[in-house]
């Protein structure tokens, strides 16, 4: 009869000495009051939310220790932290898609002024200064060279020096039969025309270099405004890359645990956010060397804008150009028609004679005051300026989330949540990239795995860079739509539905490496001896009590 007595004193004594341990006899548990405010700013219900904490052991992700968190709590944090940390990546992916994007249209707007303005003036000015030159089939000649230009300038479709070549033929077609009007030529003879071209030279130099310099200068812009464009979509094709189920965890247990464990202004351990999200973005950050690449490149090209041979130079003087050119065949006009007389043969008069207005129509340009476009300086230098700040882009990632704001700083490692409790964080910090996340104490990543998405970005980054360069150097590229979807699936460790959380083990035990506070629970066992019972239980009241303290 005394042995439920002694039993019942022992159990008392036990709690007692739990109480103690804990440090708060005769005290009340924690308040909830600080969690219960931040999940209900969250959009939740209160239905359910504790007052003060209670034992943690149905908690998946945070530490099992005195929580302030149920079950539906953390699943619901866990949502929130998702949702939060693909915001926080989206927004900043749109602040610089949108710099981008302004910039390729900037550009654009400016490529196509300039050729705007220099066919406004060759259809404004050329009727009067070369008449019936320019009049016939109303200056169709002309206006098919610009849209050639436009079509070359949108993509491949053209091929500019053929477009230059055919161009140049017809003119001196449309110039020899003006200042020969009194003549009647039969397409025998323009075929015959035509095959002196290269002897005759009836244009000087002029077409020769406007064929080199017009190719280089619209190679450039063409590949300049289309390398913007590719950069805006590569940035928005990676953002779309889901979140991977043990990064979910690990920033549900980086952002709201601390909340659960009574934290409410506590801050990250530095090297822990920063190993977190150097896991949770280490595919991106292996964007990083061709990304610098594409941006250097694309410094490259933008610095041919400028000067007297740069494109806007050559771009907005066509028409100048072409002026001189017909200028210097009226000028040789006796010496080009005695060579053509000559190899071909004497024509046929016709019924038509020469007129005298013609021939004193010179080929001078107009003034162009009131055409003139703004200088691109400003352009070029705003371009370098973003593209110089966005150069670091995906390595720059983890500040996103690792701000001073969040980081506790120096002087401060002992008092920073490390993952598990509110004390120092002893891992190094990793490195950027896959690679260097094999070591990673935070977040398993499989280095074998990369993401193919985002591999497949890293070709188009490639890809685009090569035009680039090749641009650079004047050499024609066939462009494609790099903004086109290419087939081919992503991780495949995405978790875009609910949240995505590692079910417990059977014993309940939850590791994590040595580095951090670790946490063994076990189920007590009996095995019908009192004493080694009581030893177990107080044994386990103790873990409790520690833990509860921290």
């Amino acid at each position: 009869m005394e042995w439920p007595c002694r039993y019942s004193w022992w159990h008392l004594g036990i709690v007692f000495f739990v109480h103690w341990a804990a440090g708060d006899l005769g005290n009340k548990a924690k308040s909830c009051e600080a969690v219960r405010q931040v999940y209900n700013a969250k959009g939740f219900s209160l239905n359910g939310v504790p007052q003060s904490e209670i034992s943690g052991e149905h908690l998946r992700i945070c530490p099992q220790g005195y929580t302030c968190c149920t079950s539906d709590m953390e699943e619901n944090f866990a949502n929130i932290s998702k949702m939060e940390f693909e915001n926080s990546l989206r927004q900043f992916s749109l602040s610089v898609q949108d710099q981008l994007f302004a910039q390729t249209r900037n550009f654009d707007r400016y490529f196509q002024d300039l050729l705007n303005k220099s066919e406004q003036i060759l259809l404004e000015t050329f009727p009067a200064q070369y008449g019936e030159l320019y009049t016939q089939n109303d200056g169709q000649i002309f206006k098919n060279l610009y849209i050639e230009l436009r079509q070359y300038y949108r993509g491949p479709a053209v091929n500019l020096e053929e477009a230059l070549t055919e161009f140049w033929s017809h003119l001196l077609e449309r110039v020899f039969k003006s200042q020969n009007s009194q003549y009647t030529f039969s397409y025998e003879y323009m075929d015959c025309l035509a095959k002196q071209y290269d002897k005759l030279k009836p244009f000087g130099d002029i077409p020769r270099e406007m064929k080199l310099k017009a190719t280089r200068a619209f190679i450039a812009a063409r590949s300049f405004v289309q390398g913007l464009g590719a950069a805006a979509d590569i940035v928005r094709k990676v953002t779309q890359v889901p979140m991977s189920r043990e990064c979910i965890r690990e920033v549900m247990k980086l952002m709201y645990c601390p909340l659960c464990r009574g934290h409410s202004n506590i801050k990250l351990c530095d090297n822990y956010c920063w190993n977190v999200m150097r896991g949770c973005l280490a595919n991106q950050a292996d964007l990083d060397p061709e990304w610098r690449n594409l941006v250097e490149s694309l410094l490259l090209v933008a610095g041919k804008f400028n000067g007297v041979t740069g494109v806007e130079n050559i771009v907005g003087t066509i028409h100048t150009k072409i002026s001189e050119a017909i200028t210097h065949m009226q000028e040789n006009k006796e010496v080009i028609t005695n060579k053509v007389f000559k190899s071909c043969g004497n024509p046929k008069k016709g019924n038509k004679g020469p007129k005298t207005e013609e021939r004193k129509r010179k080929g001078k340009a107009a003034p162009e005051d009131k055409y003139t476009v703004p200088s691109m300086d400003n352009l070029v230098s705003d371009v370098k300026v973003k593209l110089t700040e966005i150069q670091d882009y995906w390595v720059s990632l983890p500040n996103i989330f690792c701000s001073e704001k969040v980081i506790a700083g120096p002087g401060n490692e002992d008092k920073c949540w490390n993952g598990m409790a509110r004390a120092r964080y002893m891992p190094e910090r990793m490195g950027s990239g896959l690679a260097n996340q094999i070591n990673n104490p935070e977040i398993d990543v499989d280095i074998t795995k990369p993401d193919m998405t985002i591999r497949q970005q890293i070709m188009q980054l490639k890809i685009m860079t090569n035009r680039l360069r090749n641009a650079y150097n004047g050499n024609d590229v066939d462009f494609q739509d790099t903004s086109d979807d290419i087939s081919g699936s992503g991780s495949g460790d995405g978790c875009t539905d609910g949240v995505c959380v590692r079910t417990a083990s059977r014993d309940s035990t939850v590791f994590h490496t040595e580095t951090h506070v670790v946490i063994k629970e076990k189920s007590p066992g009996s095995n019908g001896n009192l004493n080694s019972w009581n030893l177990l239980l107080l044994v386990s009241a103790l873990l409790v009590a520690q833990f509860a303290r921290w």
